[in-house]
Protein backbone atom coordinates (compact mmCIF):
# COMPACT_ATOMS: atom_id res chain seq x y z
CA UNK A 1 0.00 0.00 0.00
CA UNK A 2 1.41 3.52 -0.48
CA UNK A 3 -0.24 6.79 0.58
CA UNK A 4 -0.94 8.53 -2.12
CA UNK A 5 -3.37 6.04 -3.22
CA UNK A 6 -4.42 5.56 -0.21
CA UNK A 7 -5.97 9.03 0.18
CA UNK A 8 -7.73 8.67 -2.89
CA UNK A 9 -10.67 11.63 -3.77
CA UNK A 10 -12.69 9.58 -5.88
CA UNK A 11 -16.01 9.24 -5.32
CA UNK A 12 -18.62 6.48 -6.72
CA UNK A 13 -19.68 7.45 -10.22
CA UNK A 14 -16.06 9.50 -10.99
CA UNK A 15 -14.70 8.62 -14.61
CA UNK A 16 -11.30 10.74 -13.63
CA UNK A 17 -9.00 10.84 -10.84
CA UNK A 18 -9.54 14.18 -8.07
CA UNK A 19 -6.29 15.62 -7.65
CA UNK A 20 -5.56 17.03 -4.24
CA UNK A 21 -3.99 20.36 -6.00
CA UNK A 22 -7.72 21.01 -7.65
CA UNK A 23 -9.43 20.88 -3.99
CA UNK A 24 -10.66 23.61 -3.16
CA UNK A 25 -9.48 24.35 0.37
CA UNK A 26 -12.76 26.23 1.92
CA UNK A 27 -14.44 23.14 0.58
CA UNK A 28 -12.19 20.10 0.52
CA UNK A 29 -13.52 17.05 -0.30
CA UNK A 30 -12.89 14.92 2.90
CA UNK A 31 -14.54 17.61 5.05
CA UNK A 32 -17.92 17.71 2.55
CA UNK A 33 -17.94 13.73 3.94
CA UNK A 34 -18.11 14.87 7.32
CA UNK A 35 -21.17 17.08 6.21
CA UNK A 36 -22.93 14.62 4.35
CA UNK A 37 -22.84 12.23 7.41
CA UNK A 38 -23.72 14.95 9.75
CA UNK A 39 -27.07 15.77 7.61
CA UNK A 40 -28.00 12.06 7.11
CA UNK A 41 -30.83 10.34 8.45
CA UNK A 42 -28.97 7.54 9.54
CA UNK A 43 -26.77 9.71 11.83
CA UNK A 44 -29.45 11.13 13.61
CA UNK A 45 -31.10 8.30 14.69
CA UNK A 46 -27.98 7.68 16.97
CA UNK A 47 -29.52 10.48 19.30
CA UNK A 48 -31.81 7.53 20.45
CA UNK A 49 -29.50 4.62 20.14
CA UNK A 50 -28.03 2.46 22.86
CA UNK A 51 -24.72 2.88 23.69
CA UNK A 52 -24.13 1.75 27.50
CA UNK A 53 -27.98 1.47 28.74
CA UNK A 54 -30.58 0.61 26.67
CA UNK A 55 -33.35 3.66 27.16
CA UNK A 56 -31.69 5.21 29.70
CA UNK A 57 -33.46 8.68 30.86
CA UNK A 58 -30.47 10.04 32.74
CA UNK A 59 -29.18 13.12 31.64
CA UNK A 60 -25.06 12.04 31.67
CA UNK A 61 -25.44 8.57 30.13
CA UNK A 62 -24.04 8.34 26.50
CA UNK A 63 -25.83 7.76 23.39
CA UNK A 64 -24.58 6.13 20.20
CA UNK A 65 -24.67 9.74 18.86
CA UNK A 66 -22.64 11.69 21.75
CA UNK A 67 -20.27 8.50 21.74
CA UNK A 68 -20.02 9.33 17.66
CA UNK A 69 -19.32 12.67 18.07
CA UNK A 70 -16.47 12.44 20.91
CA UNK A 71 -14.85 9.49 18.80
CA UNK A 72 -15.08 11.96 16.06
CA UNK A 73 -13.25 14.52 17.74
CA UNK A 74 -10.43 11.67 19.41
CA UNK A 75 -10.09 10.14 16.14
CA UNK A 76 -9.66 13.88 14.10
CA UNK A 77 -6.68 14.23 16.72
CA UNK A 78 -4.92 11.10 16.50
CA UNK A 79 -5.43 12.04 12.45
CA UNK A 80 -3.81 15.16 12.49
CA UNK A 81 -0.65 14.32 14.30
CA UNK A 82 0.06 10.94 12.61
CA UNK A 83 -0.44 12.88 9.06
CA UNK A 84 1.90 15.75 10.11
CA UNK A 85 4.59 13.01 10.84
CA UNK A 86 3.50 10.95 7.59
CA UNK A 87 4.33 14.42 5.76
CA UNK A 88 7.26 14.53 6.61
CA UNK A 89 8.27 10.96 5.97
CA UNK A 90 7.08 11.43 2.50
CA UNK A 91 7.51 14.23 1.18
CA UNK A 92 6.09 13.40 -2.08
CA UNK A 93 2.78 13.92 -0.34
CA UNK A 94 3.19 17.60 0.26
CA UNK A 95 4.04 17.69 -3.52
CA UNK A 96 0.75 16.61 -4.59
CA UNK A 97 -0.85 19.08 -1.58
CA UNK A 98 -1.81 16.87 0.99
CA UNK A 99 -1.73 18.76 4.52
CA UNK A 100 -2.26 16.92 8.10
CA UNK A 101 -5.31 18.19 8.32
CA UNK A 102 -6.35 16.11 5.41
CA UNK A 103 -5.64 12.62 7.75
CA UNK A 104 -7.34 14.40 10.77
CA UNK A 105 -11.03 14.76 8.26
CA UNK A 106 -10.94 11.54 7.10
CA UNK A 107 -10.40 9.72 10.50
CA UNK A 108 -13.38 12.41 12.05
CA UNK A 109 -15.63 10.94 9.30
CA UNK A 110 -14.76 7.62 9.59
CA UNK A 111 -15.63 7.63 12.88
CA UNK A 112 -18.22 10.23 13.15
CA UNK A 113 -19.98 6.65 11.03
CA UNK A 114 -18.68 4.46 12.47
CA UNK A 115 -21.77 3.13 14.64
CA UNK A 116 -24.24 4.44 11.69
CA UNK A 117 -25.52 0.78 10.98
CA UNK A 118 -25.95 -0.21 14.97
CA UNK A 119 -29.20 -1.38 15.35
CA UNK A 120 -31.72 -0.60 18.72
CA UNK A 121 -30.63 -2.08 21.51
CA UNK A 122 -26.37 -1.85 21.41
CA UNK A 123 -24.62 -5.56 20.38
CA UNK A 124 -27.19 -7.23 21.87
CA UNK A 125 -29.46 -5.98 18.83
CA UNK A 126 -26.85 -7.23 16.05
CA UNK A 127 -27.22 -10.66 18.23
CA UNK A 128 -31.16 -10.38 18.77
CA UNK A 129 -31.60 -9.88 14.66
CA UNK A 130 -29.12 -13.05 14.10
CA UNK A 131 -31.42 -15.15 16.67
CA UNK A 132 -34.03 -14.58 14.47
CA UNK A 133 -32.72 -16.54 11.90
CA UNK A 134 -30.87 -19.03 13.96
CA UNK A 135 -33.46 -20.09 16.53
CA UNK A 136 -36.65 -17.90 14.93
CA UNK A 137 -39.20 -17.89 12.20
CA UNK A 138 -36.43 -17.19 9.69
CA UNK A 139 -34.90 -20.17 9.87
CA UNK A 140 -37.19 -21.51 7.37
CA UNK A 141 -35.70 -19.40 4.70
CA UNK A 142 -31.82 -20.94 5.31
CA UNK A 143 -31.91 -23.17 2.47
CA UNK A 144 -32.83 -20.52 -0.08
CA UNK A 145 -29.72 -18.89 0.47
CA UNK A 146 -26.47 -19.45 -0.31
CA UNK A 147 -24.06 -19.92 2.50
CA UNK A 148 -22.39 -16.23 2.58
CA UNK A 149 -26.02 -15.11 2.28
CA UNK A 150 -27.38 -16.94 5.23
CA UNK A 151 -23.66 -16.26 7.22
CA UNK A 152 -24.78 -12.36 6.54
CA UNK A 153 -28.33 -12.90 8.53
CA UNK A 154 -27.07 -14.97 11.25
CA UNK A 155 -24.05 -13.18 12.02
CA UNK A 156 -25.74 -9.91 11.71
CA UNK A 157 -23.09 -7.29 11.70
CA UNK A 158 -23.75 -3.29 12.56
CA UNK A 159 -20.18 -2.80 10.72
CA UNK A 160 -21.45 -4.18 7.54
CA UNK A 161 -25.10 -2.42 8.05
CA UNK A 162 -22.84 1.04 8.38
CA UNK A 163 -21.49 0.40 4.84
CA UNK A 164 -24.49 -1.09 2.97
CA UNK A 165 -26.39 2.64 4.36
CA UNK A 166 -23.56 5.07 3.35
CA UNK A 167 -23.49 3.12 -0.12
CA UNK A 168 -26.77 2.23 -1.09
CA UNK A 169 -28.60 4.09 -4.22
CA UNK A 170 -31.66 5.65 -3.87
CA UNK A 171 -33.84 7.13 -6.00
CA UNK A 172 -32.78 10.19 -5.07
CA UNK A 173 -28.49 9.25 -4.93
CA UNK A 174 -26.66 6.85 -6.87
CA UNK A 175 -23.88 5.33 -4.58
CA UNK A 176 -25.76 6.78 -2.01
CA UNK A 177 -24.05 9.48 0.14
CA UNK A 178 -20.86 8.94 -2.18
CA UNK A 179 -18.48 9.27 0.29
CA UNK A 180 -14.81 9.40 -1.21
CA UNK A 181 -12.83 6.12 -1.07
CA UNK A 182 -10.53 7.16 1.61
CA UNK A 183 -13.34 7.41 3.97
CA UNK A 184 -14.79 4.35 2.94
CA UNK A 185 -11.42 2.72 3.79
CA UNK A 186 -10.79 4.47 6.69
CA UNK A 187 -14.33 3.05 7.99
CA UNK A 188 -13.84 -0.55 7.16
CA UNK A 189 -12.70 -1.76 10.14
CA UNK A 190 -13.16 -5.44 8.68
CA UNK A 191 -12.49 -5.35 5.33
CA UNK A 192 -13.98 -8.93 4.61
CA UNK A 193 -17.04 -10.89 3.28
CA UNK A 194 -18.95 -12.63 6.29
CA UNK A 195 -17.36 -16.40 5.24
CA UNK A 196 -14.83 -17.43 5.81
CA UNK A 197 -15.45 -16.51 9.53
CA UNK A 198 -12.26 -15.34 11.48
CA UNK A 199 -9.60 -17.16 8.81
CA UNK A 200 -6.74 -15.45 10.84
CA UNK A 201 -6.09 -13.76 14.22
CA UNK A 202 -5.19 -10.48 12.76
CA UNK A 203 -7.23 -8.22 13.55
CA UNK A 204 -9.35 -7.01 10.65
CA UNK A 205 -10.52 -10.66 10.89
CA UNK A 206 -12.35 -10.42 14.03
CA UNK A 207 -15.44 -9.53 12.66
CA UNK A 208 -16.75 -9.02 8.83
CA UNK A 209 -17.64 -5.70 7.18
CA UNK A 210 -19.28 -6.03 3.89
CA UNK A 211 -23.26 -7.84 3.12
CA UNK A 212 -23.27 -9.74 0.21
CA UNK A 213 -25.14 -7.13 -1.73
CA UNK A 214 -22.25 -4.40 -1.20
CA UNK A 215 -19.22 -6.97 -2.66
CA UNK A 216 -19.46 -4.59 -5.85
CA UNK A 217 -18.83 -1.23 -4.48
CA UNK A 218 -16.25 -2.96 -2.01
CA UNK A 219 -14.14 -4.64 -4.50
CA UNK A 220 -14.09 -1.34 -6.78
CA UNK A 221 -12.88 0.67 -3.54
CA UNK A 222 -9.96 -2.10 -2.51
CA UNK A 223 -9.18 -1.75 -6.27
CA UNK A 224 -8.81 1.84 -5.87
CA UNK A 225 -6.92 2.22 -2.59
CA UNK A 226 -4.61 -0.73 -3.65
CA UNK A 227 -5.82 -2.66 -0.70
CA UNK A 228 -4.99 -5.88 -1.85
CA UNK A 229 -2.27 -7.75 -0.81
CA UNK A 230 -0.29 -9.62 -3.55
CA UNK A 231 1.13 -11.94 -1.81
CA UNK A 232 -1.69 -13.87 0.08
CA UNK A 233 -4.55 -11.93 -1.65
CA UNK A 234 -6.26 -11.24 1.07
CA UNK A 235 -7.60 -7.28 1.54
CA UNK A 236 -5.40 -5.58 3.53
CA UNK A 237 -7.05 -2.98 6.84
CA UNK A 238 -6.55 0.78 5.05
CA UNK A 239 -4.02 2.20 7.55
CA UNK A 240 -6.01 5.06 8.68
CA UNK A 241 -8.93 2.27 10.07
CA UNK A 242 -6.25 1.23 12.79
CA UNK A 243 -6.65 4.91 13.55
CA UNK A 244 -10.93 4.73 13.82
CA UNK A 245 -10.60 1.53 15.57
CA UNK A 246 -7.91 3.47 18.76
CA UNK A 247 -9.95 6.44 18.66
CA UNK A 248 -13.49 3.94 19.38
CA UNK A 249 -11.31 2.08 21.56
CA UNK A 250 -10.37 5.16 23.83
CA UNK A 251 -13.89 6.38 24.02
CA UNK A 252 -15.90 3.23 24.93
CA UNK A 253 -12.68 2.06 27.83
CA UNK A 254 -12.63 5.45 29.65
CA UNK A 255 -16.26 7.16 28.98
CA UNK A 256 -18.71 4.15 29.52
CA UNK A 257 -16.23 3.32 32.72
CA UNK A 258 -17.32 7.16 33.48
CA UNK A 259 -20.84 6.48 32.82
CA UNK A 260 -20.79 3.65 35.22
CA UNK A 261 -19.30 5.58 38.15
CA UNK A 262 -22.33 8.87 37.61
CA UNK A 263 -24.89 5.84 37.29
CA UNK A 264 -23.64 4.69 40.89
CA UNK A 265 -22.92 1.33 38.98
CA UNK A 266 -19.12 1.37 39.82
CA UNK A 267 -17.75 2.37 43.28
CA UNK A 268 -16.14 5.72 43.21
CA UNK A 269 -12.82 4.97 44.98
CA UNK A 270 -12.82 1.88 43.26
CA UNK A 271 -13.02 3.30 40.43
CA UNK A 272 -10.49 6.19 40.81
CA UNK A 273 -8.22 4.16 41.58
CA UNK A 274 -7.82 2.28 38.73
CA UNK A 275 -8.07 5.98 36.38
CA UNK A 276 -5.26 6.80 38.79
CA UNK A 277 -3.23 3.81 37.63
CA UNK A 278 -3.55 4.72 34.22
CA UNK A 279 -2.89 8.72 34.76
CA UNK A 280 -0.14 8.33 37.63
CA UNK A 281 2.61 10.10 35.38
CA UNK A 282 0.78 13.18 34.41
CA UNK A 283 -1.59 13.73 37.14
CA UNK A 284 -1.36 17.05 39.32
CA UNK A 285 -2.34 15.61 42.81
CA UNK A 286 -3.22 19.15 43.99
CA UNK A 287 -5.67 20.37 41.71
CA UNK A 288 -7.45 16.77 41.92
CA UNK A 289 -7.88 16.67 45.48
CA UNK A 290 -9.16 20.19 45.27
CA UNK A 291 -11.72 18.88 43.41
CA UNK A 292 -14.91 18.99 46.23
CA UNK A 293 -17.31 16.65 43.89
CA UNK A 294 -16.97 13.20 42.29
CA UNK A 295 -18.15 14.10 38.80
CA UNK A 296 -15.77 16.76 38.56
CA UNK A 297 -12.75 14.10 39.69
CA UNK A 298 -13.86 11.34 37.55
CA UNK A 299 -14.34 14.07 34.68
CA UNK A 300 -10.61 15.14 35.43
CA UNK A 301 -9.23 11.76 35.26
CA UNK A 302 -11.25 11.12 32.26
CA UNK A 303 -9.65 13.80 30.48
CA UNK A 304 -6.17 13.07 31.39
CA UNK A 305 -7.11 9.08 30.54
CA UNK A 306 -7.86 9.87 26.85
CA UNK A 307 -5.07 12.43 26.76
CA UNK A 308 -3.09 9.46 27.48
CA UNK A 309 -3.74 7.32 25.25
CA UNK A 310 -3.94 9.52 22.02
CA UNK A 311 -0.46 10.09 22.90
CA UNK A 312 0.30 6.51 23.10
CA UNK A 313 -2.08 4.99 19.83
CA UNK A 314 -0.01 7.79 18.35
CA UNK A 315 3.60 6.33 19.39
CA UNK A 316 1.83 2.60 18.38
CA UNK A 317 0.94 3.59 14.76
CA UNK A 318 4.43 5.83 13.95
CA UNK A 319 6.74 2.69 15.42
CA UNK A 320 4.64 0.24 13.58
CA UNK A 321 3.55 2.26 10.03
CA UNK A 322 6.02 0.21 7.91
CA UNK A 323 4.42 -3.16 8.96
CA UNK A 324 0.96 -1.26 8.72
CA UNK A 325 1.61 0.05 5.34
CA UNK A 326 2.61 -3.49 4.34
CA UNK A 327 -0.49 -4.99 5.79
CA UNK A 328 1.54 -6.98 8.36
CA UNK A 329 0.67 -5.35 11.75
CA UNK A 330 -2.14 -7.95 13.02
CA UNK A 331 -3.06 -5.98 16.58
CA UNK A 332 -5.17 -2.95 17.30
CA UNK A 333 -2.82 -0.20 18.67
CA UNK A 334 -4.17 -0.50 22.26
CA UNK A 335 -3.72 -4.02 22.76
CA UNK A 336 0.39 -3.70 22.44
CA UNK A 337 0.73 0.16 24.22
CA UNK A 338 2.25 -0.10 27.94
CA UNK A 339 -1.10 0.85 29.21
CA UNK A 340 -3.04 -2.71 28.23
CA UNK A 341 -2.68 -4.29 31.75
CA UNK A 342 -4.64 -0.84 32.88
CA UNK A 343 -6.78 -1.17 29.89
CA UNK A 344 -8.05 -4.46 30.33
CA UNK A 345 -8.77 -4.04 34.16
CA UNK A 346 -11.13 -0.98 33.41
CA UNK A 347 -13.10 -3.05 31.02
CA UNK A 348 -13.17 -5.93 33.26
CA UNK A 349 -14.77 -3.74 35.32
CA UNK A 350 -17.46 -2.52 32.98
CA UNK A 351 -18.18 -5.48 32.02
CA UNK A 352 -19.08 -6.90 35.23
CA UNK A 353 -20.65 -3.79 36.92
CA UNK A 354 -22.15 -2.04 33.73
CA UNK A 355 -22.71 -4.76 30.39
CA UNK A 356 -23.72 -6.94 32.89
CA UNK A 357 -25.93 -5.00 35.37
CA UNK A 358 -29.75 -5.90 36.06
CA UNK A 359 -30.86 -3.66 34.35
CA UNK A 360 -29.01 -3.85 30.95
CA UNK A 361 -29.74 -6.96 30.76
CA UNK A 362 -33.34 -6.92 31.89
CA UNK A 363 -33.69 -3.96 28.48
CA UNK A 364 -31.52 -6.56 26.24
CA UNK A 365 -34.14 -9.14 26.84
CA UNK A 366 -36.77 -6.84 25.88
CA UNK A 367 -34.81 -6.10 23.07
CA UNK A 368 -34.74 -9.49 21.64
CA UNK A 369 -38.53 -9.79 21.73
CA UNK A 370 -38.72 -6.64 20.30
CA UNK A 371 -36.59 -6.92 17.37
CA UNK A 372 -37.71 -10.36 16.93
CA UNK A 373 -41.70 -9.61 16.51
CA UNK A 374 -40.98 -6.56 14.29
CA UNK A 375 -38.47 -8.74 11.67
CA UNK A 376 -41.63 -11.65 11.95
CA UNK A 377 -44.15 -9.13 10.82
CA UNK A 378 -42.18 -7.08 8.43
CA UNK A 379 -41.10 -9.95 6.06
CA UNK A 380 -43.85 -11.96 6.26
CA UNK A 381 -46.31 -8.78 5.25
CA UNK A 382 -43.16 -8.18 2.25
CA UNK A 383 -43.09 -11.56 1.30
CA UNK A 384 -46.75 -12.17 0.92
CA UNK A 385 -46.62 -9.08 -1.34
CA UNK A 386 -44.46 -10.81 -3.20
CA UNK A 387 -45.86 -14.09 -3.51
CA UNK A 388 -49.43 -12.22 -4.22
CA UNK A 389 -51.07 -13.37 -1.29
CA UNK A 390 -51.62 -10.17 1.07
CA UNK A 391 -53.60 -10.70 3.92
CA UNK A 392 -55.68 -7.46 5.13
CA UNK A 393 -53.38 -7.82 8.23
CA UNK A 394 -50.27 -7.72 5.89
CA UNK A 395 -51.45 -5.11 4.16
CA UNK A 396 -51.69 -2.85 7.11
CA UNK A 397 -48.23 -3.61 8.12
CA UNK A 398 -47.56 -2.42 5.08
CA UNK A 399 -48.20 0.88 5.99
CA UNK A 400 -46.17 1.38 8.59
CA UNK A 401 -42.99 0.11 6.92
CA UNK A 402 -41.35 3.76 5.68
CA UNK A 403 -41.74 3.99 2.00
CA UNK A 404 -38.71 2.94 0.59
CA UNK A 405 -39.12 -0.70 1.58
CA UNK A 406 -42.63 -1.58 1.09
CA UNK A 407 -41.97 -2.55 -2.85
CA UNK A 408 -40.42 -6.28 -2.53
CA UNK A 409 -37.00 -6.85 -4.61
CA UNK A 410 -36.78 -9.71 -6.95
CA UNK A 411 -34.50 -11.44 -5.00
CA UNK A 412 -35.41 -13.03 -1.24
CA UNK A 413 -31.60 -12.18 0.28
CA UNK A 414 -32.29 -8.53 -0.86
CA UNK A 415 -35.98 -8.67 0.62
CA UNK A 416 -34.74 -10.27 4.06
CA UNK A 417 -31.43 -7.73 4.20
CA UNK A 418 -34.13 -4.69 3.28
CA UNK A 419 -36.32 -5.55 6.02
CA UNK A 420 -32.99 -6.21 8.43
CA UNK A 421 -32.04 -2.82 7.35
CA UNK A 422 -35.25 -0.98 8.38
CA UNK A 423 -35.29 -2.64 11.44
CA UNK A 424 -31.88 -1.90 12.33
CA UNK A 425 -32.38 1.72 11.58
CA UNK A 426 -34.90 2.34 13.99
CA UNK A 427 -34.24 3.79 17.66
CA UNK A 428 -34.73 2.46 20.49
CA UNK A 429 -37.73 3.91 21.53
CA UNK A 430 -39.37 3.86 18.46
CA UNK A 431 -38.97 0.12 17.85
CA UNK A 432 -40.44 -0.04 21.56
CA UNK A 433 -43.52 1.77 20.61
CA UNK A 434 -44.26 0.20 17.61
CA UNK A 435 -44.02 -3.10 19.27
CA UNK A 436 -46.60 -1.86 21.27
CA UNK A 437 -49.08 -0.57 18.97
CA UNK A 438 -49.06 -3.80 17.55
CA UNK A 439 -49.38 -5.34 20.24
CA UNK A 440 -52.46 -3.81 20.97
Amino acid sequence: MNWSQLLSLKRFGDTKKRERNLQDETRLGFEVDYDRIIFSDSFRSLQDKTQVVPLSKTDFVHTRLTHSLEVSVVARSLGRVIGKEILKRYPSLVDEGFQSNDFGAITATAALAHDIGNPPFGHSGEKAIGEYFTNGNGLQFKNELTDKQWEDLISFEGNANGFKIVNESSSSSQGGLRLTYATLGAFMKYPKESLPKKPTTHIADKKYGIFQSETAVFNDVVDDLGLKNPKTGRVNRHPLAYIVEAADDICYTIIDFEDGINMGLIDESYALEYLIKLVKNNINSEKFHSLKHTKERVSYLRALSINTLISEAINVFLDNEAAILAGEYPHSLLDKCKYEAQISDIIKISVDKIYRSKEVVEKELAGYKVLGFLLDVFLTALNNKFEGELTNYDKLILQVLPEKYREPAGNLYDRILSICNCVAGMTDGSALQLYKKLHG
